[in-house]
């Protein structure tokens, strides 16, 4: 594929959909072909996953949140992100698989192993170039979320769930240094996304 495929992942009010609309607008100008998109999401059957998973009933298991996650992301994968790969753009993505990990995996206490699996089927050998990790500390979090109109189900989850989810982003960018790149979000927007392009443009720079 001569795209480049770059995900963003972090905790909730981390700054991810201000950070992603920014770095594509900067992208354009640069002359890239940009597709922007999130998860779950991102196709006509993903949206309404997306509405179940975020609003649905408590009753939702984690193996059924885990199923429907990658429901809506093996559906976007070959819908929408190989063909853009494929003409050449670039893919930003508010979250991918990482997010599966962390959040079902490590914070709702699946097995690892069987995560993987779930998600090496739902999309095959399509994987991030790059994945920007945006971190900010869990007071800041809750400040941010506080100030939401509304919360969604994950949002909602206590402290400790947050903790695991944390943690596991730790973990993740330990394990991929390559691929991961943690940034500090609690910093001013501009000293982000100064951060986030200085990573962007030398990945992008590298891999030409």
């Amino acid at each position: 594929m001569s795209g480049f495929f770059i995900t963003f992942e972090g905790t909730e009010g981390c700054g991810k959909s201000t950070h992603i609309k920014k770095l594509a607008a900067r992208l354009e100008t640069e002359g890239h072909t940009v597709h922007t998109l999130r998860e779950p999401g991102g196709t006509d059957c993903g949206e309404p996953i997306r509405q179940l998973l975020k609003h649905g009933p408590d009753s939702l298991t984690a193996e059924t949140e885990l199923l429907l996650m990658n429901a809506s992301r093996a559906q976007l994968v070959r819908e929408v992100i190989r063909p853009a790969l494929e003409s050449g753009e670039i893919v930003l993505c508010d979250r991918f698989y990482d997010s599966t990990t962390v959040y079902q995996g490590i914070g709702r206490g699946l097995n690892l192993e069987e995560v993987q699996r779930v998600i090496d089927f739902a999309v095959g050998d399509t994987r991030p170039n790059l994945t920007l990790l945006l971190q900010v500390p869990l007071e800041t979090s809750e400040e941010r979320l506080a100030r939401r109109m509304g919360t969604d189900r994950f949002e909602q989850a206590d402290r400790a769930f947050f903790e695991r989810v944390e943690r596991g982003y730790r973990n993740l960018a330990q394990k991929y240094p390559e691929r991961i790149h943690p940034i500090d979000a609690d910093l001013s927007i501009e000293a982000v996304e100064t951060k986030i392009w200085e990573i962007v443009s030398n990945t992008l720079n590298t891999a030409e």
